[in-house]
């Protein structure tokens, strides 16, 4: 497979007179999408309303493998008719440095009456291998899925 390469950009004005108080706001642009604002977790005092680096990496994770299931499930024969996950993550100190320990996805699949189910669940574990997100990540993204006809 070829290498593919990503751009964004990310953009932030202020002054860091102290920690306190400076602005935890910043741009997220990538080249023909939306841009959008982006901030500090409200526990390293940013704005709670908006996305923070954390959420992206779970949403990145939580995307990537339900792609990758998809992907699998049509090139398989599996029927799918929806998707939907609660995922988790866990950030802790470990080796000293504050990091994501662990990410727990949660699909929830319903797949068209007479799938195999047991396939259907099977898949899961091709979509963890294959997802690009998971590969990249140094920490376990475990999935309990449920699958639903």
């Amino acid at each position: 497979m070829a290498n593919h390469s990503y751009r964004a950009t990310i953009s932030w004005r202020g002054e860091t007179r102290d920690y306190d108080s400076y602005a935890r706001e910043y741009r997220i642009a990538v080249p023909g999408k939306a841009a959008t604002r982006g901030s500090a977790d409200a526990a390293f005092k940013g704005d709670p309303l908006l996305y923070n680096p954390e959420d992206l990496l779970l949403i990145s994770l939580a995307a990537c493998h339900m792609l990758s299931y998809l992907a699998v499930c049509a090139r398989s024969g599996i029927v799918v008719l929806a998707y939907e996950d609660a995922a988790e993550g866990t950030m802790a100190i470990k080796d000293r440095r504050m990091r994501f320990t662990e990410v727990t996805l949660r699909p929830h699949v319903t797949v068209a009456p007479g799938a195999d189910l047991a396939r259907a669940r099977a898949a899961h574990e091709v979509a963890h291998d294959e997802c690009f997100i998971a590969s990249s990540v140094n920490f376990p993204v475990r999935h309990e899925a449920t699958i639903v006809r």
